[in-house]
Parts: C-alpha cells; structure tokens; sequence
C-alpha cells in the first residue's frame, strides 16, 4: 500500500471494515508506534540535494555513543545501519555535491574520536527506492492486532 492519501471509506474497504471501525484501528496502532508518522516524500534533486552516497564506517567501540548522537545531529544522514562485517556502521547520506560530501566526512566523521576507518561509495543512479515495507493487505494488518 503505498497511498498515503488515501480516504478512510478507501481504507476501510480494502480492509473490509466500516470507517469507523477503521479510524479506530488506525489511532490504536498510532498509539502502539506501529504506525510511526506520516510524511511527504520530496524529490531530492527539486531541493539540490543530487549526491546519495553510502559511507561505511569503522570505529573502536568505546566512542560508539558519540558516533551515534553525531549522527542524530547531521541532517544530511538519513539512514544509520549497524551492521555485521568488516565496518561497523553503513550511513546512507544526501549532499548537495562531493564539496558538501567531501565536508561530511572529512570536518564531521573524520574528525569525531575513534573512527578508524571511512569508506565512501557514490550513487550513480538509482533504479529502486521506496519506503513502502512489503506487507500485503489486508492479511498482514491482520496478525496486528491493533
């Protein structure tokens, strides 16, 4: 399901429930932080943010708390992955350009206590990006019990 403009009576129908019954569901699982919020999606080239890079990161475990709350302060991270393998962390970034990349990891990560090690991959295009999960309606709200 990827409309998130959808009417509640085109919800409930696919749910085959009333909208009532469906508004209801809906605020109970907002509630449980199942549904988390809600968002536009915005073009990143229309706001000159052009650069996607991947940036895998490597540090000594001590200074993973300070890793981690630089991350939540620098806008253009938008995912953070702790992973398994050589790196410890995967960061998905937008910049405006490699100036604005190149400032991202050589001023804000490089310089940040206990980083070893930085590997940056560049996006040349992208074939597939969505923030849709693959859940099949209405089965998989079905086991949420909301």
């Amino acid at each position: 399901m990827d409309q998130g403009r959808i009417t509640w009576s085109e919800l409930a129908g696919i749910l085959e429930l009333s909208a009532p019954a469906t508004a209801e569901r809906v605020r109970r699982l907002e509630e449980r932080k199942i549904i988390k919020g809600y968002t536009a999606l915005i073009d990143p080239e229309s706001v000159d943010c052009e650069l996607t890079a991947f940036i895998a990161v490597t540090l000594e475990h001590p200074h993973r708390a300070t890793f981690l709350q630089r991350v939540q302060e620098l806008a253009e991270i938008q995912e953070c992955h702790h992973v398994t393998g050589d790196d410890d962390y995967l960061l998905k970034v937008r910049c405006r350009n490699t100036r604005g990349l190149e400032q991202l990891v050589s001023e804000n990560l490089k310089g940040l206590p206990g980083i070893l090690r930085t590997r940056t991959t560049i996006v040349l295009s992208t074939t597939k990006e969505t923030p849709v999960l693959p859940l099949q309606f209405p089965a998989d709200l079905e086991t949420v019990q909301g």
